[in-house]
């Protein structure tokens, strides 16, 4: 079975090696952990935003940039294809490890993961397992982790603190913006688990995000960056699915539009409810878009709409 660990810390050298072009910084604990920071006292930068979103990936989706119209303008955008969105995506990409030692804070996402087995029961559900002696995770957070910090990391991994790897990349950064548009496929695989759909029938999947520009701080930037999926993300997924009306019932409910909180920048429904995830609806959390090809019936079938609008308002856009 792939190993997301072996390909996500083969990126994550390619990035070290490279680290004066992507302006990002090394370092090592006393420990023995290796750090690259991607945004937190470093600049980073777009191109190290897709050395990031490859390390969420495991290296397991072609990943580029292009350009978005909204309308009025055209905006950068990541584009994604991957073969094996499963493994990609919920094995390694999706953010499912909330990190909280003392006062650090941050969200784990990536390789790692799959050691730490957060949570257990998406691993259970897709049948994968990784067996190897070093992890490499992404951390979205606004601080660097310390030793405390990361030698949790790794008794949770079940490594030596001396073989972790990890990349740190705030919201409110380039490259925190660029990974976040980078999970889009993700996103709209979550929202199909989300539902009860059996997302090991998912075999393929392509997505186009807008990338948000720096709106302000890191709570501020969430908004953003997650109405780049929940108004403009385009997503397609090739899948193997024998009961077609079926299908088409769980499309129905996965664009972003489905949902009661639906309409206004995230931002705005955050802090109108306290800024209490659990105050908001989960279903937001969702492409714009969603087409779908079945591959027995050869059936192609989307639903879902663009809302530039509402992400121009998000991006806080002013003509002049």
């Amino acid at each position: 079975m792939i190993s997301v660990n072996e390909y996500g810390i083969d990126v994550f050298e390619e990035m070290m090696d490279n680290s004066e072009e992507l302006q990002v910084g090394i370092l090592e604990l006393d420990n023995g952990t290796t750090i690259i920071d991607a945004g937190v006292e470093e600049t980073g930068g777009f191109e190290a935003g897709l050395y990031v979103s490859r390390i969420c990936m495991a290296d397991l989706a072609d990943i580029r940039f292009s350009t978005f119209d909204l309308g009025t303008i055209s905006c950068p955008a990541i584009e994604l294809t991957t073969d094996h969105p499963i493994i990609a995506c919920m094995a390694s990409q999706f953010a499912g490890w909330s990190i909280s030692v003392k006062k650090f804070f941050g969200m784990g996402s990536g390789p790692a993961r799959a050691l730490s087995l957060n949570p257990k029961e998406l691993y259970e559900k897709i049948g994968y397992e990784d067996d190897t002696p070093e992890a490499v995770l992404v951390l979205e957070s606004s601080a660097i982790p310390d030793e405390e910090v990361t030698s949790k990391i790794a008794e949770d991994c079940k490594v030596d603190s001396e073989d972790l790897y990890i990349v740190v990349a705030p919201t409110a950064s380039i490259a925190g913006s660029v990974q976040i548009a980078a999970r889009g496929i993700e996103t709209g695989i979550h929202k199909f688990e989300s539902i009860g759909f059996d997302i090991n029938s998912i075999t393929h999947g392509y997505g186009i995000i807008p990338i948000s520009p720096i709106v302000g701080n890191d709570v501020e930037c969430m908004g953003s960056t997650n109405d780049c999926i929940i108004y403009c993300g385009r997503m397609s997924y090739t899948i193997d699915y024998d009961n077609v009306e079926e299908l088409k019932d769980y499309v129905k409910k996965v664009p972003s539009h489905t949902s009661k909180d639906y309409g206004q920048p995230f931002y705005k429904t955050f802090k109108a409810a306290g800024f209490d995830f659990y105050k908001v609806d989960a279903g937001m959390f969702a492409p714009a878009e969603v087409t779908v090809n079945e591959i027995n019936s050869g059936k192609t079938f989307t639903c879902g709409k663009i809302n530039t609008d509402v992400l121009l308002e998000s991006f806080g856009l002013e003509s002049l």
